[in-house]
């Protein structure tokens, strides 16, 4: 990471960040040219492992490039602000992003698939937000268990005016 002083070190403030995303972006291996798909996610932490769940159709290209390749790469950003500093005649952004890559695999059985989508809907609404049960069959779930993740900040601090 080129901006070390960015760098976001600490496990807990990687998925703290992670958390507040509503979106991940998985990325594959399509031969020449990579396919980036942005997904409604969810995250299971055991101790210094992360699990991220999606669901999707069960067909399709993502499905196609799961079965093939068995890995993804992924992104996550937040927090964004547009920061204009006048005297400077500047402006940055302000975010919070998380990179990694991991094993991705199919989750085949329903109760594992149901608990699945549980941890997926805690991650937008609450923990026992009710769906209905017919639509698992025909639901893909998979997982990404991640290998390496990395986590990375930009947040302004707002000038202060000092008292005397």
């Amino acid at each position: 990471m080129r901006r070390s002083d960015r760098e976001i070190k600490d496990f807990d403030e990687i998925v703290s960040a992670l958390e507040k995303c509503d979106a991940v972006r998985l990325a594959f291996n399509d031969g020449d040219i990579p396919y980036i798909v942005p997904l409604s996610f969810g995250i299971e932490r055991n101790g210094g492992l992360l699990t991220l769940y999606f669901h999707s159709a069960p067909e399709g290209k993502k499905i196609d490039l799961i079965r093939r390749e068995g890995r993804a790469a992924f992104e996550a950003d937040c927090s964004h602000r547009l920061f204009f500093d006048g005297e400077k005649g500047s402006c940055t952004t302000e975010y919070e992003s998380v990179v990694g890559y991991g094993d991705v695999g199919f989750v085949t059985s329903e109760e594992e698939k149901i608990r699945a989508l549980k941890i997926l809907m805690k991650h937008y609404r609450e923990e026992d937000f009710p769906f209905s049960l017919a639509v698992v069959p025909g639901t893909a779930v998979f997982r990404l268990d991640v290998r390496s993740v990395t986590g990375k900040r930009h947040i302004k601090r707002e000038k202060t005016e000092k008292r005397g």
